[in-house]
């Protein structure tokens, strides 16, 4: 069965538009010989694409060659350090079982570059930094040592590469060295080292206690007294002699802090202040937790004073100030410059970042991709009545003008392969938007946002993550917009496909049919909305096995489809995939071959063969040619729906996982054990490697190769 998802498109206004956020549902090819799969209503033409052959199994041993390391340049300006580099080299000389140093330390006193230093040296194939602030980073930065070891493998859901990257690591123990930095939390970072059996990790993070289970913990102090200085003079005088009057009463102040000094010694180098004069700007405006800083611990204090004297300086760069406080709503790294393009013309938006990085409060990549330090990301969000850089209402307007470019910037055909990339991309970003602000801030735009990017997680088969997305969304519009609104019928709706995607068909039943209770109320029986939320609750009713009704109901939207929008359109086409499907559910094979028959060449004829539709259409066809017995035609026609997908959607995606299990069934139903069993073992590991354990389609295939393993 093809499913009907309201599918949003939020490029339009919803006065010129009609209501927007009404998206397809997509539901999974049926194991065990029936595919009965939904198609997002608004998918344009699709395009082909094709994964490397590399990407369609695990990292080789031999991946490093002659090495892998991400591990950042040592600065020219490195100071001290001596005694510390020698404890971690020591430590670190054992051999056997995993090793985990947990270097902490105040926020800013060089653990990173003292972990940049020391895994310099290391002799490792693989010597790989992952910033370790929150689980997701974790996952992000496995996710990026897998496309280092296996360039192929970019093309698939950051999900999949991580767990490539970790079972790669699991089973080369001796050829690797892990920096996990910037730890906020043991447990982001435990689900990994659990999985790992042997190899080097060292951890730098803020937290002293937490770690007995974990790593032997290493203390690392601020710098001393001459070091300071000598950092700070390194970073001052790079370009010729300077005025070092008052710099080692400048390092005291400053608590000896690595990263406050280097911040201080850099806007000196900039600006042309000296450090007595920064002394007394430090004086005039303090920062309000700097005591707090002093007792104990904090960097976020020094480090704020000195974001404020910079940002006072950037401020004559037309749009600097905003984009800062814009882009601390993001994730840290790998920021799409081009996400900014609509706030100002291209020479005025390079002034402005050019004037950032010049301070560094971000980084500009080759790649065109944007860096923000946390810390600076931290203070810009952080509301500060006396600093004229962290007003209230400045960063909340820069939050919504973050929502707002996420929504310009993120594809409504989330179901195009060739959106693919764009809507990975964006992932981390949207995450971090909606997780630096609390539910009840969201806006409408967020809502949208947040579905856009579910039904992109959901049509990769990420369940969890996207139930969790339509759940806020759904909430978020519901406050803003009251009840009836057509975009809260659309998160509904949204909702209940989710449920049923993710096998419970007895919580999405119930609320598709309050949907289509208020759709017809709110909006009138033959609204779009309306015969999409018909379609999915038939299918409902399907999945529940309330056949009956099911039929019963396809038919009553077929009809009214064929009416309202024609014999040709992309929804009655669905439809009439739909009533074939329950027609094969009830045993009527002959309807449901004619229909399937049919609606398949209709499809090739007005969509096109490589549509996602009609490659549902012709893998069910093949499905219900088995049903009655015709195996010379189900056979060659599944075989050839196999390779499509392969070539359209890539050899991972859930449909194209259920087209092999459904081929495997044919190979047992046609007496070939044989080639049943192996290819339900191939196609297991794939669904668990690209989707998860308890996912319906992983399920689905592990049951079927029990019982072909007993034929």
């Amino acid at each position: 069965m093809i499913w009907k998802r309201f599918a949003p498109n939020p490029k339009k206004k919803p006065e010129d538009e009609g209501p927007a956020g009404l998206r397809a549902s997509e539901g999974a090819i049926a194991a065990g010989g029936d595919v009965n799969a939904s198609v997002a209503q608004h998918i344009e033409a699709g395009q082909a694409f094709v994964l490397s052959p590399e990407a369609h199994g695990p990292i080789p041993a031999d991946a490093a060659g002659r090495g892998v390391s991400n591990v950042p340049a040592v600065a020219a300006h490195f100071t001290g350090r001596t005694s510390e580099l020698a404890s971690l080299e020591e430590k670190f000389t054992d051999p056997g079982e995993v090793l985990v140093q947990a270097v902490h330390g105040l926020g800013g006193v060089g653990k990173s570059a003292l972990a940049a230093r020391w895994a310099a040296g290391r002799q490792e194939p693989v010597r790989w930094w992952i910033t370790a602030d929150t689980a997701a980073s974790v996952d992000a930065g496995t996710a990026a040592l897998a496309r280092a070891l296996q360039p192929g493998l970019a093309a698939l859901p950051a999900e999949v590469q991580a767990e490539r990257a970790v079972r790669w690591l699991a089973d080369h123990p001796d050829r690797w060295l892990l920096v996990l930095d910037n730890v906020e939390s043991p447990a982001d970072v435990r689900p990994l080292l659990d999985r790992v059996p042997g190899g080097r990790v060292l951890i730098t993070t803020r937290l002293a206690s937490g770690w007995h289970r974990h790593a032997t913990v290493v203390r690392l102090d601020v710098l001393t007294p001459a070091d300071a200085v000598e950092l700070f003079t390194r970073v001052l005088a790079q370009h010729g002699p300077r005025d070092l009057t008052g710099a080692e009463a400048l390092c005291a102040e400053l608590g000896h802090l690595a990263l406050a000094v280097e911040q201080a010694a850099a806007y000196c180098a900039e600006t042309g202040t000296g450090p007595l004069a920064y002394l007394e700007r430090l004086a005039a405006w303090p920062a309000t937790m700097y005591a707090a800083t002093a007792e104990g611990g904090d960097s976020a204090r020094t480090c704020a004073r000195i974001w404020r004297l910079t940002l006072d300086r950037v401020q004559a760069t037309p749009h600097a100030g905003n984009i800062l406080r814009l882009l601390a709503w993001y994730a840290p790294d790998r920021i799409p410059r081009d996400l900014l393009a609509p706030l100002a013309p291209p020479p005025d938006l390079d002034a402005a970042l050019g004037r950032l990085a010049a301070y560094n409060m971000i980084t500009v990549h080759p790649d065109d991709s944007l860096t923000v330090h946390r810390l600076v990301q931290s203070l810009a969000r952080t509301p500060d009545a006396e600093d004229p850089h962290r007003q209230t209402l400045d960063i909340e307007v820069a939050r919504g003008l973050a929502t707002a470019l996420l929504l310009v910037a993120y594809p409504a055909d989330y179901a195009d392969p060739a959106n693919w990339p764009r809507c990975q991309a964006l992932l981390p970003h949207v995450d971090a938007l909606t997780g630096h602000h609390a539910d009840e801030h969201d806006t409408p735009e967020t809502a949208t946002v947040l579905d856009l990017s579910a039904s992109y997680r959901e049509d990769q088969g990420a369940l969890a993550p996207a139930l969790a997305g339509f759940r806020r969304a759904l909430a978020a519009r519901e406050r803003a917009l009251g009840p009836d609104h057509p975009e809260v019928l659309a998160s509904r709706n949204n909702l209940a496909g989710s449920y049923e995607a993710a096998g419970d068909p007895s919580r999405a039943v119930p609320l598709y049919e309050a949907v289509l209770a208020d759709c017809e109320r709110v909006l009138g029986p033959d609204h779009p909305y309306t015969l999409i939320t018909r379609n999915n609750l038939a299918g409902a009713y399907k999945a529940a096995g309330d056949l009956e009704r099911a039929v019963s109901l396809h038919e009553a939207t077929l009809s009214a489809r064929e009416r309202v929008l024609g014999q040709d359109h992309s929804d009655t086409l669905i439809t009439r995939n739909n009533l074939a499907g329950a027609y094969k559910a009830t045993g009527d094979l002959d309807r449901a071959v004619s229909l399937y028959e049919t609606t398949l060449a209709d499809s090739e004829r007005v969509l096109g063969p490589d549509r996602t539709e009609t490659l549902i259409a012709r893998v069910n066809l093949a499905s219900v040619y088995e049903a009655a017995g015709d195996l010379d035609r189900a056979l060659p026609l599944c075989e050839t729906s196999c390779a499509d997908f392969e070539r359209v959607l890539g050899p991972d995606h859930p449909r194209t996982l259920s087209a092999r299990n459904n081929l495997a069934s044919m190979y047992l139903t046609a007496g070939d054990p044989d080639r049943a069993v192996p290819l339900y073992e191939a196609v297991l590991a794939a669904c668990e490697q690209a989707l998860s354990q308890d996912h319906p389609i992983t399920e689905q295939v592990r049951a079927n190769l029990r019982v072909a393993r007993t034929a």
